[in-house]
Parts: C-alpha cells; structure tokens; sequence
C-alpha cells in the first residue's frame, strides 16, 4: 500500500468516525477544497468545513472505494455518505467522486464530484426537484452553506 493509499484510508475511516481532528490532519497546510455546496475553500475553512460537518452529522454512515492511483500525485475514490439533512430531517444518499492531490505527504488539494441536483432533491424535497438543476437555485445554496460555515467559524475562533 502506498503512503498515499494510507492517507486515503486514514481521511475516510476517521470521517466513517466523524473524527475531523484525524481527518484534517491528512491534510496539508495550504489545502483547496472544492464541492458542489460549498464551492471553492482555502486552508481554514477548508479544515472548519470538515469540523462543521462532523459536528453536525445526524444517522450518518459512509463507504468509500475504488481507489484509482493515477500516479505519484494524483489518486481518485468514490465514496457515500447517508445521513439525515438538518434543516429538513429529510435522508440523503450522496454518491461522491473525489479526486485528491498529494505534496509533502499530505492532500493538498481535493475535490468531491456529485449531483448538485441529486443531493438537493433528496435534502430539500420537492423544491429542490424542481428547482435543484437551476443555477439561481444552485448558487443559493452554495451562498447559504457558505454563510453557515462562516457562522460555524466565528463561533469556532
């Protein structure tokens, strides 16, 4: 097994814990995150986002695999997570395609793949069915998770 194949397995298993001490410090100092809901983070709040989320999680389990190594610097997994969505308590089955990069033996920068229009008709219901495919809709919900996590972050310092 690689030393990057062990720090995927060590991310993922310490997120099936909801341990995001033992998830950030898989990554790197100068960490890029990018997903569908909150867009694009640097360092910080790349770090609180997994803080946030552990914190929060409710009936949440997650699987990952097929891990692809494309070379020494780039690898890629898939991963679920199920869980109950806070703000609606309706259940979520999210199907992830991550693409992580490696320096200094650590994931610097990381991207989670999925269905903007998928997660938000099973988050939000019927309007999010309806309306979830919507740029307009789209970017209120990337506003909003953005707004939450820097509540989180305030609270947090």
């Amino acid at each position: 097994m690689t030393n990057n194949e062990e720090l995927i397995h060590r991310f993922y298993q310490s997120f099936q814990k909801l341990d995001a001490e033992s998830m950030i410090s898989c990554y790197h100092d100068d960490i890029v995150f990018f997903d569908p809901v909150f867009g694009l983070l640097e360092g910080k709040a790349a770090r609180s986002m997994w803080t946030m989320l552990c914190g929060q999680a409710k009936d949440f389990s997650l699987t990952y695999g097929n891990i692809i190594h494309l070379d020494e610097e780039y690898s890629t997994c898939n991963w679920v997570a199920t869980y109950t969505f806070s703000k609606t308590g309706r259940k979520v089955v999210n199907r992830i395609r991550a693409n992580m990069r490696f320096a200094d033996g650590k994931i610097i920068e990381h991207s989670d793949a999925f269905s903007l229009h998928k997660w938000s008709s099973q988050a939000l219901g019927f309007s999010g069915w309806l309306l979830g495919w919507n740029s307009f809709f789209q970017r209120k919900i990337r506003n909003q998770a953005k707004r939450n996590l820097i509540r989180f972050m305030e609270g947090a310092s």
